[in-house]
Order: structure tokens, then sequence, then C-alpha cells
């Protein structure tokens, strides 16, 4: 693998261990929980951080053989459906293989690409990586405030 890609590959790790140390933690009780006035349970956030994983291998990083249907962003609130703790784990596990697995494809010319897409607009495939980075890291802060606090 070139430098880039491997230093990428490595944020991407990284960054994604704030919501993997969370999910070690997780019991299926905890799954329904949420923190009014706010209508996402654990549940829900754990089933969309993988649904956005999903989603940026295959429109980003252009893994057209992923087949992804992005239950959390299509009803884009929860429908109280995510309870199986085995079934999100199981998920987002093929999520981060899946995006990791789409990182590693990635040349160290093509992280220069230019991608467009309507949620954030024109970024290069590095920038769009910081992106997934930082919407994993903004979730898995929600649902640390939901472990500590949600009912």
């Amino acid at each position: 693998m070139e430098p880039r890609t491997t230093a990428l590959l490595a944020l991407y790790t990284e960054g994604r261990t704030r919501f993997t140390k969370l999910l070690d933690q997780l019991t299926e009780a905890d799954l329904p929980k949420k923190l009014a006035p706010a209508p996402n349970s654990i549940g829900f956030l754990v089933r969309h951080i993988g649904d956005v994983e999903q989603l940026f291998a295959k429109n980003v990083f252009g893994l057209k053989e992923v087949q992804v249907h992005a239950k959390t962003v299509i009803a884009q609130h929860d429908t109280g459906e995510w309870t199986d703790l085995a079934a999100l784990n199981a998920y987002v596990q093929e999520s981060a293989d899946t995006l990791r697995r789409a990182i590693q494809a990635t040349s160290e010319a093509d992280w220069d690409t230019v991608i467009e897409t309507k949620e954030f607009g024109r970024k290069t495939k590095a920038e769009a990586l910081g992106r997934i980075v930082t919407h994993t890291a903004y979730h898995a802060g929600q649902l640390g405030m939901l472990l500590k606090h949600g009912h």
C-alpha cells in the first residue's frame, strides 16, 4: 500500500476507536435508550454509522459492488427497530471492513480526486475521509452521552 493510503487508513482506524470502545460496552437493554428531547436511540445511531460508512464506500470511494439500504438515512428518524445488538455489531463490523477495503484500494493520486455529493458538495477523497471520520466521532459522542444519561 502506498504511504498516503497507509497513513489515511491508520487515521480512519484510530478515529473509529471512539465508536468501537463504546460498542464493547453496549448491552441489548441500552439500544432503545434516548435522551429527551433528542429523537434518536442508541440502536439507531449505531445503525446510522454503519449506513453512512457503507454509503461512503460506495458513493465516495467507488465500490460499486456494495449493496446498501441505508434505512436510517432514508427514514431520517428513529423507527424503533434497532434492538438486536448482535445484528447491529455485525453490520457495523461489515461497514468498517467495507470502508477499509475502499480506502486500501485508493491510489496515492486518487486521494486528490474531487468528488461531489449533495450532502457535502465538492471535496477531494482525502477531505471526504475527514468527513466520515468526524461523522463517526460526532455520533460516538452522542452515544457516550446516551449511555451515561439516557433512559
